[in-house]
């Protein structure tokens, strides 16, 4: 067990990396619909969109999944510690959701960059601020 810890930093390492993504492509999802009249705008911020999920985000995520799956197959009497763990993996269940459906965001805009409205994207953006806030919660305070 002397290497859990190592697994729980790189665990928390991924999550942080994932969690940039999260928070960083909506807010350029908000400038790729903005200046959507903005050819050149729209092309660079494109490439930046494709790189950032696919280069940053995916990795993240899949990272922060198998650590933490690992964490859980070496420590499995974490699950008789209360609810909280339960919580947490139905939280994490939204967040991969939540990623999986800004790529759909990402290729809808790359065929129609009038798609939903900046507003529309200042509030997408504040979904993985509320999961992550509670996934911290259940994970620190545990209070189930």
């Amino acid at each position: 067990m002397a290497y859990y810890t190592w697994i729980l930093a790189f665990h928390v390492m991924s999550f942080t990396s994932w969690m940039a993504m999260l928070f960083y492509l909506p807010r350029l999802f908000i400038y790729h619909r903005e200046h959507a009249d903005n050819k050149a705008f729209g092309e660079v911020v494109k490439i930046q969109e494709y790189k950032l999920y696919a280069y940053i985000g995916v990795p993240a995520m899949w990272a922060t999944i198998l650590s933490g799956g690992s964490m859980l197959y070496l420590n499995p009497g974490i699950f008789q510690s209360g609810i909280w763990m339960y919580v947490k993996l139905l939280l994490l269940v939204f967040l991969t959701a939540y990623s999986f459906s800004l790529n759909m965001i990402r290729k809808r805009l790359i065929v129609d960059p009038y798609y939903k409205s900046g507003k529309y994207f200042r509030f997408y953006n504040e979904v993985p601020t509320l999961l992550m806030i509670f996934i911290v919660i259940m994970v620190v305070i545990k209070p189930f």
